[in-house]
């Protein structure tokens, strides 16, 4: 075979393989042995573990970020974390301000965003769950 016609047959692979990596990319969560809070006064504790599912190849750093979908301009923070393979990110790998919602239960979302290591966004996946 030639050049082009590898070219023309092999670049579409390529960029569906790429595509459907970035739209697979999934997170989940659980609040594990977070205390509870209901005060409206966040704590500062440690990232609950992270389940990943179909990271975007190429993926050299995840930023995560929670936010409350009751009060979403209240800013919980996250963190990034560099990003070597794996389908778990370890509990305490960052700290943000806890759930702590004054005023009953609220919906949280964390969001995944995943970088490549010159900075380029690759993929972006979210979670939500109620809290407590």
């Amino acid at each position: 075979m030639n050049l082009e016609i590898l070219r023309v047959v092999l670049l579409p692979i390529a960029m569906a393989v790429s595509t459907a990596s970035a739209a697979d990319f999934s997170i989940g969560f659980d609040w594990s042995n977070l205390k509870i809070c209901t005060s409206g006064n966040p704590n500062i504790v440690p990232s609950p573990r992270f389940r990943l599912r179909g990271v975007p190849a190429g993926t050299a750093a995840i930023q995560f970020r929670m936010t409350d979908l009751a009060v979403p301009d209240y800013h919980h923070g996250g963190g990034k974390v560099a990003y070597k393979g794996g389908s778990v990110v370890a509990p305490g790998a960052f700290t943000y301000r806890s759930p702590c919602p004054p005023d009953g239960r609220h919906t949280y979302r964390w969001t995944a965003t995943a970088f490549d290591a010159a900075g380029k966004k690759l993929g972006e996946a979210e979670a939500r769950k109620p809290y407590p």
